[in-house]
């Protein structure tokens, strides 16, 4: 599309965000949620097409005035407990989908060498999962029940520790794009090739199925998460290295915004994953049935929630403005 007939389009719609930004016209939070997505969706579309004119600069502006318009000095109301998690996090998700993706990819990518690794170099478990893990999961395979270290410890205690760890792996994964998109990159490889690495070390004993119907119980929202906070991380990376139109300051700090509301969005799915492992999870007595319905569930509010209902959100918004 030319510029003058992007211009034609959205021109009006620009003037009546600039209205709400000089407070001549008033709009409730939900509507400047929409109208900032639908307005960094016009920057995106203009820093690809007409990236040194001033229909940018003016959008890039426009952008920070309705961010300011949502978040500086804005009351705190008693929903916003709920609103966090169906419109603010939901409408920072819409605008930021290719960071799951690309968050998924390289985790699944390295998963898979974890596993093809595993293969072919006999090793390659022992040092990646620790050969105390390897001697101590074998023993409990002789005596009749792999899944054991699940039951290890306490209920309580084993919930409490887990849902802590995840919340600590999860900020890592998202702080490492400090260093970088490469830095949280290499978390998220690190966490993948392990998976891969334990899922193929259960099949060569021939309980892959036994396996997978035990950890996926809480994997599915505990791996789920931390691919989530990888997108996080790359995010704000990537806010580092291409700053766009803004200063790589400002830049930088507007992307770890943003991040750090995923981060917070994750804590009680981590807290739910820690739980199921902490309490449901050791219960491998339990019909197929009942824990694959856990398991589906579990991946089925995954896909609803972090992918689905943003991409509504975000076709609402474009029907809106339509």
């Amino acid at each position: 599309m030319r510029e003058a007939a992007f211009l034609k389009a959205n021109g009006e719609k620009w003037k009546d965000f600039e209205k709400i930004i000089e407070g001549k016209e008033s709009a409730d939070p939900d509507s400047l949620t929409t109208m900032y997505i639908g307005l960094s969706d016009d920057l995106a579309y203009a820093r690809s097409y007409y990236p040194d004119s001033h229909t940018t600069v003016y959008l890039n502006d426009l952008v920070a005035g309705i961010h300011q318009r949502i978040y500086r000095n804005r009351k705190e109301r008693q929903n916003r407990f709920i609103t966090f998690w169906t419109t603010e996090l939901p409408g920072v998700l819409a605008l930021n989908q290719k960071y799951l993706l690309y968050s998924f990819l390289i985790f699944g990518i390295a998963a898979m060498i974890g596993a093809l690794s595993a293969r072919y170099d006999d090793t390659y478990v022992r040092l990646i999962l620790g050969s105390a893990y390897v001697d101590h999961t074998l023993y409990n395979i002789e005596k009749g029940d792999p899944m054991a270290i699940y039951k290890s410890a306490g209920q309580t205690e084993m919930f409490l520790g887990i849902t802590i760890n995840n919340i600590k792996v999860s900020f890592l994964t998202f702080v490492a794009g400090i260093l970088t998109s490469a830095g949280t990159g290499w978390v998220l490889f690190q966490n993948g090739i392990m998976l891969g690495a334990f899922q193929y070390f259960f099949y060569t004993k021939g309980l892959l199925a036994t396996s997978a119907l035990t950890i996926w119980i809480h994997g599915t929202l505990e791996i789920s998460a931390i691919i989530v906070a990888g997108a996080a991380g790359i995010l704000m990376g990537n806010g580092l290295l291409f700053p766009g139109t803004f200063s790589r300051a400002e830049s930088f700090r507007k992307a770890a915004r943003t991040g750090i509301k995923f981060v917070i969005g994750l804590v009680p799915v981590f807290i739910v994953a820690g739980f199921l492992e902490g309490f449901v999870t050791r219960h491998t007595e339990w019909p197929v049935f009942i824990r694959v319905l856990i398991i589906i569930l579990s991946a089925l509010f995954v896909f609803m929630y972090f992918i689905v209902y943003p991409l509504y959100l975000r076709k609402k918004n474009a029907i809106r403005q339509n």
